[in-house]
């Protein structure tokens, strides 16, 4: 079964600090499954994978080689997560005081009917309000 995957968890396969064994079983289920995210994903990942980099976390070298790994994941891109920001994502942002980027990936798993995983403490708070299963864990 597939699920939605968030950028929290996306970043865990590109840093060796934050990799758990929860995460990495993940990595393993959506390589073999697939797994969906709303279209912004690639814009969080990249920009998170810019700042570790202007920060001098990573080199540019292993920039590029982090960039390519998550290039080439099955992951399916939402095409409607642009439509549903004017209604069900703003308001479960509003609900829940989420950010509109964190309430995409929770509207995408509710009309999907896929866990979402995250490590994010807030988005999984809302999906436990809201009854969406969750998948990832804030602990080893």
């Amino acid at each position: 079964m597939s699920f939605v995957v968030d950028s929290s968890i996306a970043l865990t396969w590109c840093f060796e600090d934050e990799a758990t064994p929860a995460a990495d079983s993940l990595l393993i289920r959506l390589t073999n499954d697939g797994a969906y995210a709303p279209s912004l994903w690639p814009l969080e990942v990249l920009n998170a994978l810019a700042t570790a980099q202007r920060r001098g976390r990573i080199t540019s070298e292993a920039r590029q080689e982090r960039l390519a790994l998550l290039h080439e994941l099955p992951i399916i891109l939402d095409t409607e997560t642009a439509e549903q920001a004017w209604t069900i994502t703003n308001l479960l942002a509003e609900r829940h005081g989420l950010t509109l980027y964190d309430a995409a990936y929770l509207e995408l798993a509710q009309r999907l009917d896929l866990p979402l995983a995250t490590l994010d403490a807030d988005l999984r708070r809302a999906a436990n309000a809201i009854g969406v299963p969750l998948l990832g864990s804030l602990t080893n």
